[in-house]
Parts: structure tokens; sequence; C-alpha cells
């Protein structure tokens, strides 16, 4: 199962990781025509957040025990047994917004422009994750953890 852990300490809170992010889930896949040309604009599925020195992003930790899934009213959020990682079925997401309220972490944001939720789907294109690779700090880790049965 991956995961992504911030450390914190070395995290300096420049965005960037919300910004490949946002690049990546884009149907351009090209920074400059995310931000300036698409329409809607595509959203990141990671948040920073910024107390004076401290920073660290916030992004879905495909928990052991989801709460998003357990409480999802249409069965759209998901956790796959093989991977660990928990998904969304956007054309089965009614907007009903009881993820967001549960989730521990607050890593789920509202898409209101297809009316579903948008979460870190660990960037199944992509070896390591966008965030984890062009993050310069390496504030950000991806490791690979066995799935207990």
């Amino acid at each position: 199962m991956k995961k992504i852990y911030v450390r914190e300490e070395v995290c300096m809170g420049c965005g960037l990781c919300r910004v490949y992010c946002q690049t990546e889930h884009s149907r351009s896949k090209d920074i400059i025509k995310a931000f300036k040309r698409e329409t809607p604009r595509p959203l990141p599925r990671i948040r920073v957040e910024r107390n004076g020195e401290t920073c660290f992003s916030i992004q879905c930790r495909h928990c052991d025990e989801p709460v998003c899934v357990y409480s999802c009213l249409t069965g759209a959020m998901r956790k796959d047994p093989a991977s660990g990682t928990v998904t969304i079925d956007a054309d089965r997401c009614t907007g009903c917004w009881t993820c967001i309220l549960v989730c521990p972490y607050g890593a789920l944001t509202r898409d209101e422009n297809r009316k579903a939720v948008a979460k870190c789907d660990l960037c199944p294109d992509q070896e390591v994750p966008v965030c984890v690779a062009n993050c310069p700090n390496e504030a950000l880790v991806l490791t690979i953890e066995e799935i207990a049965h």
C-alpha cells in the first residue's frame, strides 16, 4: 500500500506540491494551460497549511479504516482491497459531502463543477505521485507498506 508522509520540519510551504497536483489532474497536463486557459480550472487534491514557520501539506491518508468510505451514502467511495487506495467514483457521487464532514484530516475537496468529491488518488498513471516527485525539499515521502490480510 502506498502512503505519502509529510516531513514538516523541512516543508517550507512553497505550494509546488499543490501546483503539480493541479496540473496532473488537468486536461492538458501543461502547467501554463492548466492555470491560464482551462475552464473550469482543475482542482488540486492537496492543501498546504501554513502557520508561521510551520507548514505541511494535507492529502488523503488512504486510511486503514476509512470513515469516508463507511459513511458514503451511494457507495461512490471505495477502498481497493489489493492496493489499499481509497478511490471515488465521480459518476456515483451525488455531492452530499458526507465524506468531507467525517474525514478526520480535512483531506477531501468539493468539486462544485462536477458536483463530486475530489481527493488524492496517488497519481495512478505515475510511478511516484507528482507531489512527491516535485517537492524541492523532499518534505513529501512515499512509502510502500505490505497490506495485512
